[in-house]
């Protein structure tokens, strides 16, 4: 028995399981995954439910994504979607990976605060029991540095498992706090300030010249379908990439917006000329940050740049106080908001070792011949 006077605090219990993704878009599972993301130690909107939910729906409708979900007495703390996967970049290679699409910009799970090193032991420990063929679990697109990296990073290597960092890219991020002003003068030379402000009066001598913010859902449907008409009338529509091109793109960009606007973090900008829209940008809003999700404009006014005279605006509208970093989603070396924004945010493509001693070994030498080198681990 415990002496008199004290108080025996057991240790937090923890309950790994993976499941059909159906099981949890029911109400009550949907207010304790909101609740999870209200307290995750790193913000990932393309995990929350309003967005993974309609990601899934349109694109998993047979159900082969499952979710891995962490529990700590009761309460849910930690989740990730997972594929088992028959092929890696093209090559025939089975894995485990955390699923993503091509509109998902983000890999990270979400994972309340505190709980990141238990999430990954545990998340690593369900795999190395269902490996199955797979010898490793790759995750893309996940931030290279913070606590949910640091965490990885003593947990690998309190336990010896072989890691390697397959892909890093740096892609533009807005941080700090200087206003508008302060930052472009930093940002971009004078002859460069000259001409978009330049350009700007040009643009406004074609006509009116508007621009609408808002942040709730009004008229939100016919913002939807301005924003997909217009991304389909430029490259990616003859491209056959733009979102309108197939209906289960335009679903989740629907389904996700409204998502979005319910949960009061939707943020839509656009510029108009005489009523039309000729750039538009959709962002979510995921404090202390926000993420620039989709961004189209008119390019058959690419002579006035209204896609750069649009972040201008929407870096105008930007509080630092609330907002203090927005995350582009954009490409590595993207040849417009490189140029706007000045710093990086790097992001990783990692493969994990799993599984017993001859999965570890075959993973060695996949990582080895991929890399180059040998997967020691990861670097803090």
């Amino acid at each position: 028995m415990p002496a008199a006077g004290r108080v025996r605090v057991s240790a937090p219990q923890p309950r790994a399981r993976v499941r059909d993704w159906h099981r949890l878009d029911r109400p009550d599972m949907v207010a304790s995954w909101d609740a999870l993301a209200r307290w995750a130690s790193e913000p990932n909107p393309f995990y929350e439910s309003w967005y993974l939910l309609a990601s899934l729906h349109a694109l998993d409708p047979r159900g082969k994504v499952r979710l891995f979900t962490l529990e700590v007495d009761g309460q849910l703390a930690g989740l990730l979607p997972l594929r088992r996967a028959t092929s890696y970049y093209g090559h025939p290679l089975p894995h485990w990976r955390g699923w993503a699409h091509a509109n998902c910009f983000l890999g990270a799970p979400l994972v309340a605060r505190g709980f990141e090193r238990l999430f990954w032991h545990e998340l690593l420990a369900w795999a190395d029991r269902h490996a199955g063929l797979a010898p490793f679990l790759h995750l893309a697109c996940v931030p290279a540095r913070g606590p949910l990296h640091d965490a990885l990073v003593d947990e690998l290597a309190a336990t010896g498992r072989a890691a390697a960092t397959v892909r890093l890219e740096e892609r533009a991020m807005l941080s700090g706090n200087l206003d508008a002003e302060s930052y472009l003068e930093a940002s971009l030379s004078t002859k460069k300030r000259k001409e978009l402000r330049r350009q700007h009066r040009r643009l406004a001598e074609e006509g009116e010249l508007t621009s609408e913010h808002r942040q709730d859902s009004d008229g939100l449907g016919e913002w939807i379908a301005d924003f997909l008409a217009l991304e389909k009338s430029g490259w990616k529509g003859r491209q056959g990439s733009a979102l309108g091109c197939d209906p289960a793109t335009a679903a989740l960009f629907e389904q996700a917006l409204h998502g979005a606007a319910r949960q009061g973090r939707l943020d839509r900008l656009a510029l108009r000329l005489d009523g039309r829209p000729i750039a538009m940008l959709a962002s979510f809003v995921a404090l202390p940050g926000a993420f620039s999700f989709k961004t189209a404009y008119d390019e058959s006014l690419s002579r006035f740049s209204p896609g750069v005279l649009m972040q201008l605006e929407a870096l105008t509208r930007r509080d630092p106080r609330e907002v203090r970093w927005i995350d582009s989603c954009a490409a590595q070396d993207h040849p417009m908001i490189d140029h706007l924004w000045r710093e990086r945010r790097p992001v990783a493509s990692l493969s994990l070792g799993i599984g017993g001693p001859l999965h570890r070994a075959a993973f060695a030498a996949i990582a080895r011949r991929e890399t180059g080198r040998p997967p020691t681990g990861l670097s803090a």
